[in-house]
């Protein structure tokens, strides 16, 4: 097993070459009194931001705009703390490591929480989307402490821009509506489905794909080391 303080981390991600240079400026200007810790505790606001949007939208669509603005102070806390730390060099690797990632996994469930309350998305399908998230997740926590490499994008993909498709589906939402269609399976059972519900699906496939595609590769990769 790894040393988990000594990881590298590997964010090989589509937006890197604009998000990597747009938090270092933010490090370097960053006020002297604003820690990790208080930035970390800004992504969990924006995570509650999220869910107060996502429950509110039952009563009015424009709601669907503060859970976007919610993605925006997430993204800000939650990737800028790590960053900052690093900037400082005042690391603390087992610290930062447990806790940023206890409340991300928390943060996950709100987040897919609202989805599934608010009237755009089926509460099944979002905790269907939940559970390939976790997957997912508990194979990136569980590598990083047999190999030592924190890897958490997968073909340039990584939660910034997972961030970036919520923003992008919730304005479709907003401007689009609400609209259900009736699916027929079998002869006698009859659900009533939306679009969004289609997407989530497909993101959802996709991420169990990933899951299990990666897990294979990398059971396969460590029974040829130890052979």
């Amino acid at each position: 097993m790894k040393d988990i303080r000594n990881h590298r981390r590997v964010n090989d991600i589509l937006l890197g070459p604009l998000e990597r240079p747009a938090l270092q400026w933010l490090a370097a200007h960053m006020p002297k009194w604003v820690t990790p810790d208080i930035l970390t505790g800004i992504g969990l606001l924006g995570t509650f931001l999220i869910l107060i949007g996502y429950v509110m939208s039952n009563y009015n669509p424009a709601f669907l705009w503060l859970a976007s603005f919610g993605f925006l102070v997430n993204w800000f806390g939650d990737s800028l703390d790590g960053t900052l730390a690093r900037y400082r060099k005042i690391e603390r690797p087992a610290y930062g490591f447990f806790t940023d990632h206890m409340i991300d996994a928390f943060s996950q469930v709100l987040i897919f929480l609202g989805l599934g309350i608010s009237p755009y998305i089926s509460f099944n399908i979002a905790c269907l989307a939940l559970i390939s998230f976790f997957l997912l997740t508990i194979y990136i926590y569980v590598r990083t402490s047999v190999v030592g490499e924190f890897k958490i994008s997968f073909s340039k993909l990584g939660p910034t821009e997972l961030r970036l498709l919520a923003i992008l589906l919730n304005t479709y939402m907003f401007f689009a509506g609400v609209h259900t269609f009736e699916l027929t399976i079998g002869s006698i059972y009859t659900v009533a489905i939306s679009i969004y519900d289609v997407m989530v699906v497909i993101v959802t496939v996709i991420l169990f794909l990933i899951y299990v595609v990666s897990v294979i590769k990398q059971s396969y990769e460590l029974s040829q080391l130890e052979k």
